[in-house]
């Protein structure tokens, strides 16, 4: 159901402080921690003594510690030792490819010798002067893919957030959908429109009216194995709307990590990278509540939208053309997880 061989967003670096943080990702019970020079490691959550969460115990001169009977463990999955114990014969447990990189601690829940940091996607607005971010976490117990959907057609937003980003022209303006390889962009203008209330308070932060027609965009990108970059903005009407210059318009990012936990459970990364005051830690505060007001209304229908095809698991739902952006990129998970299904075929011949 989820690609495995890819990197995943398992918390952020502040999340991983002196103590270890247990997480489940993919069905993989990992438990994260900073070893010796701060480096992160992420090993299975399992103690080989007694079968004790790891992530319930600590961190001690860069080891892993058990919290019930103190066993020690390497960043590799090896055991180190153990109070009056001989233990340098325990079965090693998995250990997972791990990088902390803009921000974020980065899993591979996958086959290791696969894993490669430069696919990590790169985070220009990351340590940028000229760009500001504010973000937060919701655990949202419905499938991963679900919100890649809702995240691919946005026209949820007209009834989902009418009091802060919905409005009826985003009805009205026909979206278009494209691919570029596995990248799936989902893109609608709309012109001489009035900005919702969440684009007026964005006008006035920069000082700019929010009393006149905008030119509004919203351009979603979806790339495997279940990241969303949405380009969002208003500028004054009549300046070229998305290519209008700075002075006339706002302009953000919205940054969707979508990390499965479960099949029917994920971890739901979301902020927003704006380019307009970005030194302004009093508005980045704002949005990042204002976000995540809006977020949770996402969280609320897409759980009881879980329940509901749990309850009817044969009933088969209509695909509009709204869908094709949520659509096409389930196509690009499955592509996916089929050439990866494909590499662990073993040939004909070769031994188990």
């Amino acid at each position: 159901m989820f690609p495995k061989n890819t990197w995943y967003v398992a918390c952020t670096a502040e999340d991983l402080d002196t103590k270890p943080l247990g997480r489940t990702i993919c069905n993989e019970r990992i438990a994260f921690f900073r070893s010796d020079a701060n480096k992160v490691a992420a090993v299975e959550d399992f103690c080989p003594h007694r079968g004790a969460p790891l992530s319930l115990g600590k961190v001690c001169d860069g080891k892993l510690v058990c919290g019930y009977h103190g066993l020690e463990m390497g960043c590799d999955g090896k055991v180190v030792s153990m109070p009056g114990q001989r233990v340098q014969g325990f079965t090693p447990v998995k250990s997972f490819p791990v990088e902390e990189r803009y921000g974020f601690i980065w899993v591979w829940p996958g086959d290791a010798a696969k894993a490669d940091a430069a696919l990590i996607p790169h985070m220009e607005w990351h340590d940028n002067p000229e760009w500001a971010y504010g973000g937060g976490l919701y655990h949202v117990k419905a499938d991963y893919r679900l919100m890649v959907d809702n995240l691919m057609d946005l026209t949820h937003e007209t009834y989902v957030h009418a009091t802060s980003i919905g409005q009826k022209e985003i009805d009205e303006v026909p979206c278009k959908t494209t691919e570029e390889g596995d990248t799936v962009i989902t893109s609608r203008h709309m012109e001489n429109i009035s900005a919702p209330p969440f684009w007026q308070a964005a006008l006035r932060a920069k000082q700019l009216a929010d009393d006149v027609p905008v030119d509004r965009w919203q351009i979603c990108r979806f790339t495997p194995p279940s990241h969303v970059m949405i380009e969002v903005g208003v500028a004054h009407a009549g300046h070229g709307g998305y290519d209008a210059p700075d002075e006339h318009k706002v302009y953000s990012v919205v940054v969707d990590f979508i990390t499965p936990e479960t099949e029917t459970s994920m971890w739901y990364f979301w902020g927003m990278a704006r380019r307009y005051n970005p030194q302004d830690q009093a508005l980045t505060a704002q949005i990042r509540e204002g976000q995540g007001k809006i977020f949770s209304e996402d969280l609320e229908m897409l759980e009881r939208q879980q329940a509901n095809l749990l309850t009817w698991p044969d009933r088969k739902l209509l695909k509009l053309n709204i869908d094709a952006g949520g659509v096409q990129s389930r196509r690009v998970i499955d592509r996916v997880l089929a050439a990866e299904q494909a590499q662990q075929v073993q040939p004909e011949g070769a031994s188990a």
